[in-house]
């Protein structure tokens, strides 16, 4: 029987732009491009290489991607299918817009049940919020075990495994499935799609939906389903210009009476 795999995945603005917030106290995701965060690429890479040792093995697999967002996230999409997901799925629905990690949490589960799924992928977390949180989360909401935040991950006999590194030991987790499961920055590199692989993403299919489709109230979601809120936000203060010490013979008192008047020391 065919391994469901499925791969969330997040539109997010480029790192390198200039991001701001709208009227509404929101991420600006017009003034700036967006792109697959970086970190949910990890996610996509290790589900290809899963597939690919069940392959070697005689065994199949079926990797769908899923992302929740605008229109603008079917490019997140298209990239991951260009890697070699198999096929995509895109909520969309003008009732999302503000929506928080809980309410993101609730459509991905909602659709992950309406895909179908043995197990679940994410990244370790999104390079916009970095809560990194939503893995745990929809696990809960599932009611199915998480093995999160694995350096090295592997599926065997109806389960998943992975290894987990922390400051002063690593940790070996297990979990049947169905299961969700996390990778770090650490899984190893993604790879880059190919040109072949460019051109096959456009046939993939990419299937749309809405709230409606997942049998979500519209009040569950959106800024008025949400549980936390920006109350308010400011420019970064401009970069002034720093303190220049002339060494004349007396640089290092100098530098010693800075970090105190700071209280470095």
């Amino acid at each position: 029987m065919s391994l469901r795999i499925v791969v969330c995945v997040k539109y997010v603005p480029d790192a390198t732009g200039d991001r701001r917030f709208a009227e509404d106290l929101t991420t600006d995701r017009d003034a700036v491009d967006g792109l697959l965060s970086e970190l949910d690429e990890y996610a996509v890479e290790q589900a290809l290489q899963i597939a690919e040792s069940r392959q070697q093995e005689g065994d199949d697999a079926e990797i769908t991607v899923l992302t929740v967002g605008p229109e603008d996230a079917k490019d997140a999409l298209r990239k991951a299918l260009s890697m070699g997901a198999h096929k995509a799925v895109h909520v969309e629905d003008d009732a999302l817009h503000g929506t928080d990690i809980l309410g993101t949490s609730l459509v991905l589960a909602k659709a992950i049940e309406h895909v179908g799924y043995d197990l679940v992928v994410c990244g370790m977390a999104s390079t916009d919020g970095t809560a990194g949180v939503v893995p745990a989360i929809l696990a809960e909401r599932l009611s199915v075990p998480q093995v999160t935040l694995v350096s090295e991950v592997a599926v065997e006999d109806g389960k998943v495994t992975g290894r987990r590194d922390g400051d002063a030991a690593s940790e070996q987790l297990e979990a049947r499935f169905p299961a969700v499961v996390s990778v770090t920055d650490q899984s190893g590199e993604a790879r880059y799609p190919s040109f072949k692989g460019i051109m096959a993403a456009k046939k993939k299919p990419v299937e749309s939906l809405d709230l409606s489709d997942l049998g979500i109230d519209a009040a569950e979601v959106g800024l008025a389903g949400a549980w936390s809120a920006v109350n308010e936000a400011n420019e970064r203060p401009v970069r002034t210009a720093g303190t220049i010490v002339k060494d004349e013979g007396e640089g290092g008192k100098q530098l010693a009476a800075f970090l105190v008047e700071r209280k470095f020391i």
